[in-house]
């Protein structure tokens, strides 16, 4: 049942990111709110409902945006499968991983989609790429900072603890 409600709130994202996303726009930053919902998804539930997360809304993506197909699931992918090591490697950190993980993965998850439209489409030309995705990252962060430790902290209390009984 997870798993399904990871895919249905995955293609809910990914057009809320494409039909709401632009009016929150702020100068030339744009959020990325598949990929940042879907950090909180891996860290908050796990690694099945983050790769789930990250397939269809990638594909719901590259479909309704007219982008590779494949292209936003590869690079939505990758960054969940990083979020997940992250996550095992900071464990007494959860609330703060979507922040951290966010930080470093909005560059890298905007670098993927620049690099794979620039080999399977045509070419842009753009001198810095870098300081092109930099906005952005920072309003990810901004958005993972909001929602993130909140998330984490409502699912942890609500899930059952494993205890022994004696």
């Amino acid at each position: 049942m997870t798993l399904l409600l990871a895919a249905v709130g995955a293609t809910v994202m990914a057009l809320l990111e494409l039909t709401v996303g632009p009016y929150l726009r702020v100068g030339s930053a744009q959020p990325h709110l598949v990929l940042v919902v879907g950090i909180v998804v891996t860290v908050a539930i796990g690694l099945e409902a983050g790769l789930v997360w990250a397939f269809v809304g990638g594909l719901v993506l590259d479909v309704l945006a007219a982008r590779p197909l494949g292209s936003t699931a590869f690079a939505l992918l990758i960054c969940m499968g990083a979020t997940y090591l992250l996550s095992r490697f900071l464990i007494r950190l959860r609330p703060v991983v979507p922040i951290i993980a966010t930080l470093l993965l909005s560059v890298v998850y905007s670098m993927i989609l620049f690099v794979a439209y620039n080999a399977l489409r045509a070419t842009v030309a753009v001198d810095d790429p870098i300081a092109l995705v930099t906005p952005s990252a920072v309003y990810d962060v901004v958005i993972a900072a909001l929602i993130g430790p909140l998330a984490i902290s409502i699912h942890d209390r609500r899930v059952e603890t494993e205890r022994v009984d004696w």
